[in-house]
């Protein structure tokens, strides 16, 4: 039965969207070639990031305990599901701080059964450039609905690129549409596109520099289109590769 509620999921996501995160474009395909689909038994599906051909970087709040996973490669037809071996959240990751939009270890790692084709191709991790920059850029990358409410807008990789604005540090980045600035809808994260990248521009190439945790309407209303909250990889990128050694992954 699991089974067949991640199937008709699977099947629900790839129905092309007219529109990432409120209306994004399709990334670079360095980028596009990393992102994929993660779907939960509880009826959940976030955004990840492959890292090495067997290994998914995502939020912590995505695989939370007392659910099972599979990971989709968006564009497929049909689509497969892919079996996750295990998974693994920071030791410091806070639900409640992530639902208060407050800054918590929102990292987690998947593990696949078996390592995906060469058709996938990981993407390299960086650190974003200290100190952070108000006004820089960073491009978030993920399969989320266009439209909130409607499952069905997503299951596209679609990209924006977000401008940093706020008080920008190691535990929180928060990212805003540059040509809005969170005073009217822009773009931005929306549902299914938690764990999304968000890549920064290093030496000529695109890197990770951090995952989506949350997301606000204009004005830091409820819903899309405001503010999208990124959680750095920076103090948490030692716990990564730690934790895929001790996996034996191929990173």
């Amino acid at each position: 039965m699991i089974q067949l509620r991640l199937l008709i999921l699977a099947l629900a996501l790839a129905t092309p969207a007219s529109a990432m995160v409120g209306g994004g474009g399709a990334p670079a395909e360095p980028i596009a070639r990393a992102v994929v689909t993660i779907i939960g038994s509880r009826g959940t599906f976030c955004t990840g990031s492959l890292i090495a051909q067997d290994l998914v970087l995502s939020a912590a709040h995505c695989v939370m305990p007392g659910a099972d996973y599979k990971v989709i490669i968006p564009g497929e037809t049909p689509p497969r599901l892919l079996d996750v071996r295990r998974t693994a959240s920071h030791p410091q990751f806070n639900v409640a701080g992530i639902l208060a939009h407050r800054a918590s270890a929102d990292v987690a790692l998947l593990q696949l059964a078996a390592p995906l084709p060469q058709t996938k191709a990981p993407a390299p991790l960086g650190s974003p450039a200290i100190p952070i920059q108000i006004g820089s850029r960073l491009t978030v990358a993920g399969i989320g609905v266009t439209r909130r409410g409607d499952g069905k807008s997503g299951g596209t990789i679609r990209a924006a690129d977000l401008a940093v604005t706020g008080k920008p540090g190691t535990l929180q980045i928060r990212l805003t549409d540059p040509l809005t600035n969170n005073a009217s809808s822009g773009l931005g994260a929306c549902t299914g596109d938690s764990g999304a990248p968000a890549f920064e521009m290093q030496n000529g190439r695109a890197v990770i520099v951090g995952v989506v945790s949350w997301s606000t309407g204009p004005n830091n209303s409820d819903g899309c289109g405001g503010l999208t909250g990124v959680t750095p990889l920076t103090l948490y990128r030692e716990w990564i590769e730690r934790t895929a050694r001790s996996w034996g992954a191929g990173m």
